[in-house]
């Protein structure tokens, strides 16, 4: 990943760097190749269709194939990469019928200490949060995803993100549907999703389906707390890449409240 996209990490519960970590590259380091002409001439695609919620879910289940293209999923690798697949399939599986919700799972054997879920309910895990906490924590962490998919968060946050002003440069509308985008476009799409940010409100409504998710499954809800304990010692308060999110303390003590209802 270059550095100068770092500042732009804003979807997901936790979005900071490890400072070392044995896992692969960074998240986006081959999304870096993408022809940023790409995402302009995919916004023009868009910019004069009406988007129904299933074209929005069909375009960021093929911005989801395209991202799993260029990243390493952990179910495709061998030896210690294979793991965190492993792990997760154990802890997800009975989850991927959630709240009305057909979800999927994979892991990104990278380093980054991060999670992210697209409109289709395709949730992606990062190696490099998987090595810092423990099964419920990363339960806490998928629980809240589920929470931006369920609430639609990850769904306006990706219509935003097609439509947005910067992309619209050249073609013209073709319909509004994935099969309209060039191969290269969704993964483009998807790159500055996942760059993206949640509004203060979003990240709180997400925790606290989190919570809810936690107690509804009998897992401890202190998880979500202690995840963002390790977060903030990592980033410290609001610092580095969370700071465009609701101040960490600020967010572990609604957060306590709730565990302790």
């Amino acid at each position: 990943m270059k550095l100068s996209h770092l500042g732009r990490m804003g979807v997901g519960v936790l979005m900071l760097m490890l400072a070392a970590s044995p896992t692969q590259a960074n998240f986006l380091d081959k999304l870096n190749k993408i022809d940023r002409n790409a995402i302009g001439a995919a916004g023009d695609l868009f910019k004069s269709a009406t988007l129904t919620e299933a074209q929005m879910v069909d375009i960021s289940k093929k911005s989801a194939r395209e991202l799993d293209d260029l990243n390493p999923v952990s179910s495709e690798q061998k030896g210690d990469g294979k793991k965190f697949g492993e792990r997760l399939d154990r802890l997800f599986s009975k989850h991927k019928n959630e709240d009305g919700l057909d979800l999927n799972y994979k892991a990104y054997v990278v380093k980054d200490f991060n999670a992210f879920a697209m409109p289709d309910g395709s949730i992606r895990v990062f190696a490099g949060l998987m090595k810092e906490l423990t099964d419920e924590e990363i339960l806490a962490v998928i629980g809240h995803e589920i929470g931006h998919v369920k609430l639609k968060h990850s769904l306006k946050a990706y219509k935003k993100t097609l439509l947005a002003s910067g992309l619209r440069k050249g073609a013209a509308a073709t319909g509004g549907t994935a099969g309209s985008l060039a191969a290269g476009q969704a993964g483009a799409i998807g790159e500055s999703f996942v760059g993206a940010q949640y509004s203060q409100k979003h990240e709180f409504q997400a925790d606290l389906y989190g919570i809810k998710f936690m107690k509804k499954h009998g897992y401890n809800p202190q998880a979500m707390v202690t995840a963002f304990q390790k977060m903030k010692k990592v980033a410290g308060e609001g610092g580095g890449l969370l700071a465009s999110h609701p101040a960490t303390s600020k967010r572990i003590k609604k957060m306590q409240a709730q565990a302790n209802k």
